[in-house]
């Protein structure tokens, strides 16, 4: 391994670009180069930025689709190494996405975890400065020290949730050993379509959007597909992510539906879409979670959307499907701290993420025990 990554040092340039990280034995890496893993991007490899659709897919889907695939939400890269340290270099392809309800910690920047057989427990975030909210093209680099013992650990950096990052580069030591990733439990994805609640604005950080504590809880792969304010079942969107190759599909399309009348048109259509191509992965329907909270839509409101979504579960279950479930979202917040679950009584906090992942992790557990 030591051989291997001397050799690897010397051939990639990328290793040694500019810093103003004052450690002197700092060496970095491209990750999209071995042995890092990327996860949850279309073709990081070989496209310039790393974003979540194909370029002719999110134009066909909407204008606004096409400029929301650009952020990097649900994106991740897994590696292991050795090193007392971890440091990045992030490089942008444009300003961050910025509103008094987002945190910076979120939109713009990353964080850490240390990866193990049972667990996956946060190590702390890599902070960016304000400029990122404000500028364009740029970079920025942050570094975080390795507590313990120097061993090999396995980590996952999460990327940022509403920022379009062009290069990432990670810092280690010039003599620590780099290897590959700890394997996900499952070879498949969970796939997420949904509104600003899958896309994880905010949250605090970006390890605490649900789609990302699923994926810790399941130690399985999250395709995120969260676009915000704009998901309305197109049918090119729906394409596209029916032909994705997936072990589970949440559908938790409720919120940016105009009106009942077309969640109406879309719901029902999009499961019979995905039955043509996955007959029997777990299909999973969920509801808006927010109905104490949010004011804008009264209970009459909720219920009618409700009982669009239901009617898809009926018809499915009527015809036979054996795999197919229903979230009533409003169950999530239920309790003594209902009104304490989101930021802006819309979108869930980090209490309230937490909640959706411990509810809808159980149903995902439960729908691939089923089936296997």
């Amino acid at each position: 391994m030591q051989e291997a990554k001397k050799a690897y040092v010397e051939v990639d340039n990328n290793m040694k670009i500019e810093t103003t990280i004052k450690e002197k034995d700092v060496v970095f890496y491209d990750v999209r180069k071995p042995p890092f893993t990327l996860h949850g991007f279309y073709d990081p490899i070989n496209e310039p930025y790393f974003h979540r659709l194909p370029t002719e897919v999110g134009k066909q889907t909407s204008a606004k689709v096409s400029s929301l695939e650009k952020e990097s939400s649900g994106g991740c890269v897994r590696f292991s190494t050795d090193s007392a340290y971890v440091a990045i270099k992030a490089e942008y392809r444009t300003g961050a996405g910025f509103n008094s309800h987002i945190p910076l910690a979120e939109s713009a920047g990353f964080d850490l975890y240390c990866d193990s057989e049972f667990e996956s427990r946060y190590i702390h975030a890599f902070l960016p400065p304000k400029t990122v909210a404000t500028e364009g093209e740029m970079s920025y680099e942050s570094l975080i020290p390795i507590r313990g013992e120097r061993r090999m650990r396995h980590y996952t950096i999460n990327f940022p949730i509403h920022s379009c990052i062009q290069n990432l580069y990670v810092g280690l030591q010039e003599s620590a050993k780099v290897g590959e990733e700890l394997p996900y439990s499952d070879e498949l994805p969970v796939v997420i379509y949904g509104s600003s609640i899958v896309h994880g604005t905010a949250a605090t950080r970006p390890g605490l959007t649900y789609t990302n504590m699923l994926r810790r809880k399941l130690n399985m792969e999250v395709l995120n597909f969260g676009f915000s304010g704009n998901a309305k079942s197109e049918d090119a969107i729906i394409t596209y992510l029916r032909d994705l190759p997936m072990s589970v599909f949440v559908y938790d399309y409720d919120h940016n539906a105009p009106n009942a009348e077309h969640l109406r048109n879309t719901h029902l259509r999009a499961y019979q879409r995905f039955r043509e191509v996955h007959p029997d992965i777990p299909f999973i329907m969920v509801s808006s979670p927010n109905v104490v909270t949010n004011k804008n839509w009264s209970h009459e409101v909720y219920s009618e959307r409700r009982s669009v979504i239901m009617d898809t579960y009926k018809y499915a279950v009527q015809r036979g499907d054996k795999h197919v479930y229903y979230i009533d979202g409003e169950g999530f917040f239920m309790g003594h701290e209902e009104n304490d679950c989101t930021m802006d009584s819309i979108h869930p906090n980090d209490m309230g993420f937490s909640k959706m992942a411990d509810g809808i992790a159980c149903i995902i557990k439960a729908a691939l025990t089923e089936r296997n």
